[in-house]
């Protein structure tokens, strides 16, 4: 199974995961907002059409952005929520007591995406938190599972340990990374198209650290854009999920302006650095334990 990249976007495309559930093509990141703001800011999301929350139990804010699913009166089907598994929770019975507090703190009935945050805790870690995520797939509670920043070498391990469980059914949905022009991850990709994982961009916008860069000053008069929604429809027409994140009401709304234009081959081409490799926070995928 590969993940199809449609021709036109809007700010409703989804794609289908191997869960058989589907996914918003663009995200909210809520990494770092206070759990003080992530309240208001994510109902400003919801207001500017976004329907799809990026959050973990590392940022603290689970509780507000739930409570914010709430206030907005949308329906609960028409909102996608993520949650991960923190990088020191890298065990069975600590993935668990992740989960439950998850429901503890948001209230919510289920989970519509969990993933690994971290390959951290070594190759028994590594597993039985998988172990503890396919378990409250299969209770009902997380409807699509997953990991983040993920080496080659991680996923094969998971991919091995999923066929010698002879677990029918169980399959890594969706793989959330930094990636941009700057860091573009070519064989990570790869492996996730050959089998159908969709790809979530963290940092689509490299963190405001490339705003100035003549090839994205270039695109963006060329478009009548800003240089962040350059890189952001460029994560679209690269098959992507972007997850912009940002407390700026203007920026939120920004960043979901991104339908009315298209990048040409030209540009696509101009952004094609294979061989880069300057990621702009943390890299677990080069984790060797």
């Amino acid at each position: 199974m590969t993940t199809s990249i449609p021709k036109t976007f809007d700010i409703n495309t989804k794609y289908k995961l191997n869960s058989g559930h589907e996914i918003p093509v663009l995200g909210y990141g809520v990494y770092q907002t206070p759990a003080s703001e992530a309240e208001s800011v994510t109902q400003h999301a919801f207001r500017t059409g976004y329907r799809h929350v990026d959050s973990a139990r590392a940022y603290r804010n689970e509780s507000p952005v739930a409570a914010a699913m709430r206030a907005s009166n949308l329906p609960r089907s028409s909102i996608f929520f993520t949650s991960k598994i923190p990088p020191r929770d890298q065990t069975y019975e600590a993935a668990r007591q992740s989960i439950a507090a998850t429901f503890a703190e948001t209230g919510l009935e289920y989970v519509d995406l969990y993933l690994i945050h971290a390959p951290y805790g070594g190759r028994d870690g590594r597993l039985g938190v998988w172990r503890a995520l396919r378990e409250a797939q299969k209770e009902g509670k997380v409807r699509s599972i997953g990991v983040s920043n993920y080496g080659v070498h991680h996923l094969t391990e998971l991919e091995e340990f999923i066929r010698e469980q002879g677990d029918e059914g169980a399959r890594i949905d969706v793989g959330q990374w930094e990636v941009h022009p700057w860091l573009p991850r070519d064989d990570i990709v790869k492996w996730c198209r050959e089998r159908g994982v969709v790809v979530e961009a963290y940092s689509p916008v490299v963190r405001g650290t490339r705003s100035e860069e003549p090839v994205l000053q270039e695109i963006g008069k060329k478009h009548g854009k800003s240089w962040a929604q350059v890189l952001l429809r460029w994560s679209l027409q690269k098959g992507y999920v972007p997850l912009p994140k940002s407390v700026t009401p203007k920026r939120i709304e920004d960043n979901a302006d991104i339908y009315d234009f298209e990048l040409d081959e030209s540009d696509m081409n101009n952004l094609d650095m294979p061989d880069a490799y300057e990621p702009c926070a943390w890299d677990p995928t080069t984790s060797k334990d």
